[in-house]
């Protein structure tokens, strides 16, 4: 498991290796088939779910009926801990984006192994901390900027937490549709498109299959107004 290139941001890449090790033995594994729904929004339960080697999707239901994507979450990242901690219904629904290895870990197995490895608690904590910051300054961006803003800033967060550095700038291997993107951004799809046009036109990222690139990470925190 050590070789395992788990991203920056995620909770296995922020812990040490004493810690990793003694996560990756809690639980039950198991491997959940691509679009199977791993955590369901508003269901009272309290375990937590790391992911070993997957990628899922975090979604809300919108008023209108529609799943609204909010974020991602990649092999090395944790889900459900927000109900683990304090035992509130789950706030959103985690779905798989494709065959996913997980560990399904107990509300008591996960409080233990905080007791015994605080440094790995303080992580989750800024973890949650992180998400919840997130979430809060999209609610504002919603309101206060134009589209091409939200979406260079969510791009700029998904690449800072997930991306890796190569000679062409920060790579990210995560596919989002347009329309999944429109809807972390708030924007109808055709006005998403537009302004991730002018970002691949003015050479500040580029897009391919199942992956994005950052080229120019100054330039896009620059139209993200990222300090």
């Amino acid at each position: 498991m050590t070789d395992t290139p788990w991203l920056p941001g995620t909770l296995l890449r922020r812990i040490d290796e004493t810690s990793r090790r003694a996560l990756l033995r809690l639980g039950i594994e198991r491997t959940a088939a691509a679009s199977r729904v791993l955590l369901r929004e508003g269901i009272h339960e309290s375990h937590v779910i790391l992911l070993d080697d997957a990628l899922a999707k975090v979604t809300v239901a919108m008023t209108d009926g529609r799943q609204a994507l909010i974020d991602v979450r990649v092999s090395g990242d944790i889900v459900g801990e927000m109900s683990a901690l304090n035992g509130e219904p789950r706030s959103a629904t985690v779905t798989t984006c494709r065959t996913s290895k997980i560990r399904i870990i107990q509300r008591s197995e996960l409080r233990a192994f905080l007791r015994g490895h605080p440094d790995a608690a303080m992580e989750l904590t800024g973890i949650v901390a992180n998400r919840l910051r997130t979430a809060n300054r999209r609610r504002v961006d919603f309101a206060a900027h134009p589209v091409k803003i939200r979406l260079a800033r969510v791009l700029w967060e998904i690449a800072d937490a997930y991306g890796y550095r190569d000679r062409d700038g920060i790579v990210v291997d995560i596919h989002l549709t347009q329309d999944e993107l429109a809807t972390m951004c708030g924007a109808a799809e055709i006005t998403l498109q537009k302004a991730l046009r002018d970002l691949r036109m003015a050479g500040i990222v580029a897009t391919g299959y199942r992956r994005m690139l950052v080229r120019d990470a100054a330039a896009l925190q620059q139209c993200a107004d990222t300090p």
